[in-house]
């Protein structure tokens, strides 16, 4: 009976093994502090960097809209955060936006970063209520409206528009 316990124990904690080495392959870190970031998400204990997020907030309410999406990436490196992610879009959306031109391919950015967004939850919606756009559908329609190409695009009331 003992030998026949001993084998199955051996036999599981193989199991286990091998589908640890599987899940190693699969989500491929590169180091030990990225071996609990990936298991933290496995497990669905993940949890963004507050005081990255925190800081990168703070730049982008100061309109430095490039060092916050570096902080916002690295608050959320495993980019699973939807509120995280829609920040660096509508960073995107903020720097390229211009009265009397749209810059086409920082828009295009923010398009994927959006994309992103409606990946991780399709029904976010932002509380900060300094963003006048508050959901992903919202800002990608602002910034899919700014890469096309339209005869409003000549109208001189485009210069008094205002900012989202």
């Amino acid at each position: 009976m003992q030998n026949k316990l001993i084998q199955i124990f051996g036999v599981a904690l193989t199991i286990i093994y091998a589908v640890f080495i599987v899940w190693l392959y699969v989500t491929e870190p590169r180091s030990f502090k990225e071996i609990s970031v990936k298991a933290e998400v496995t497990t669905g204990t993940y949890q963004i960097d507050q005081q990255k997020f925190d800081a990168a907030l703070k730049l982008f309410r100061e309109e430095n809209y490039r060092a916050a999406r570096d902080e916002f990436a690295h608050a959320d490196s495993e980019k699973r955060d939807a509120r995280t992610q829609f920040y660096i879009a509508y960073s995107f959306y903020r720097e390229g936006w211009g009265r009397f031109y749209n810059d086409d391919e920082i828009f295009k950015q923010g398009i994927n970063a959006v994309n992103q967004v409606i990946s991780i939850d399709p029904n976010f919606k932002s509380d900060d209520a300094d963003l006048k756009m508050q959901t992903p559908a919202e800002l990608k329609a602002e910034l899919e409206e700014g890469t096309e190409r339209s005869v409003g695009d000549f109208d001189p009331r485009k210069v008094v528009r205002e900012r989202k």
